[in-house]
């Protein structure tokens, strides 16, 4: 990779792609992510560092912001064939995550942008606000089977932006009018905000909702999640699904070897009074990118277990920050995986958690009428 050097004058204020060196971001620009630095995307061919020309004007670049562009993609259904997943098809709304999770094994996908998995990955986001039109048509092309799509395994849809652009809410209404069964995992108290619409579906057996709780500690969750929802509200929000009649799960993940770890007992207890009958847990995956970035927010905020965490995350990864094999990545191997798991499933055994999955139905589907006139004509 060549290295390019960028003065910087006090009209040339260049954004991330003029600080993806590695070198951390000043603390006041930042504010409120969860990324250190902004290293270039592993496509790129060049890594661009800050230089001070002796002006002081590096100073005076803008705080981080939330910049959203529109995606247009042709189709919206993503499938995939991996042997340790119980899905085959899924759905994101959006790339990129304004929650910021340090350990967010979906930052490499940034890198297909030309865009860092760093502080561009929470701070520079595309929208699709065609979904639901992509939705509909999908759904009612000629021979489609129905199965449960999943939605939140890349990036959560129901980050802040959501708000804003609804494009979820508008996902949920095409598939609740197909009858059609969708699971959920997400880490914001915003999935409560359409509670209406996931009651109606769950009444029906359509629909079932995961929040993914990794900490309980609203200091450490600060620190690691800076934009997602406290634990509490979380928790909450899994309280008002649960009561609509909506099956709720807790996914505690990921487990953080050395630092979230001794949480499990405690997050499963919460979610068991909040009203969950399922859980599941993931250990910290630490795929490209993700690995160096993880290190460094460790190294800046809890130093004195840098050591311990990353050598028990080795520990768990045959000696490797990351093991991509479909049959361990998600549980890690040797003596403290096997731990893990063993308190993990005494927990769910005693707090009953577990003991019925309920199963989405896929025979009430109706395929959609899309008015699509010009293909009509063939």
């Amino acid at each position: 990779m060549r290295y390019v050097l960028f003065m910087f004058t006090p009209d040339a204020q260049k954004r991330a792609e003029t600080e993806a060196g590695g070198e951390a971001i000043a603390p006041e620009r930042r504010r409120g992510r969860g990324s250190v630095s902004n290293r270039s995307g592993r496509f790129e061919t060049e890594n661009y560092v800050a230089f001070d020309d002796g002006w002081g004007t590096v100073e005076e670049l803008p705080p981080f912001v939330t910049e959203v562009q529109i995606e247009r993609p042709k189709t919206i259904i993503t499938r995939n064939t991996s042997p340790d997943i119980a899905f085959d098809r899924s759905i994101n709304p959006y790339r990129g995550c304004e929650h910021g999770c340090a350990y967010c094994y979906a930052r490499p996908s940034h890198a297909f942008m030309g865009l860092s998995a760093g502080l561009d990955f929470e701070s520079r986001l595309f929208a699709k606000p065609d979904a639901a039109r992509l939705l509909e048509r999908e759904l009612s092309a000629k021979g489609y089977t129905p199965k449960v799509i999943a939605i939140g395994t890349n990036t959560d849809p129901y980050q802040p932006i959501e708000r804003e652009y609804r494009i979820m809410r508008e996902v949920l209404e095409v598939l609740d009018r197909a009858n059609h069964p969708v699971a959920i995992v997400t880490k914001s108290a915003l999935v409560a905000r359409d509670t209406d619409i996931l009651a109606s579906m769950a009444e029906r057996g359509l629909a079932k909702v995961a929040l993914s709780v990794t900490t309980l500690d609203a200091r450490l969750a600060r620190r690691l999640e800076p934009r997602a929802a406290t634990p509490q509200r979380r928790l909450e929000a899994m309280r008002r699904l649960s009561a609509a009649g909506i099956p709720t799960a807790v996914m505690v993940a990921p487990v953080i070897p050395g630092l979230t770890d001794q949480e499990i007992e405690a997050i499963l207890d919460a979610a068991s009074v909040a009203g969950a009958v399922e859980a599941g847990y993931i250990m910290l995956r630490l795929p490209r990118e993700v690995a160096d970035l993880f290190k460094e927010w460790l190294l800046k905020h809890y130093p004195d277990r840098y050591r311990r965490v990353v050598g028990l995350v080795r520990d768990l990864r045959e000696g490797k920050d990351n093991d991509p094999d479909f049959h361990s990545r998600m549980s890690g191997t040797g003596p403290f995986a096997w731990m893990i798991g063993r308190r993990f499933e005494i927990a769910c055994d005693r707090l009953k958690l577990n003991r019925t999955r309920p199963a989405l139905r896929t025979d009430l589907f109706m395929a959609p009428f899309f008015d699509d006139r010009q293909l009509a004509l063939f």
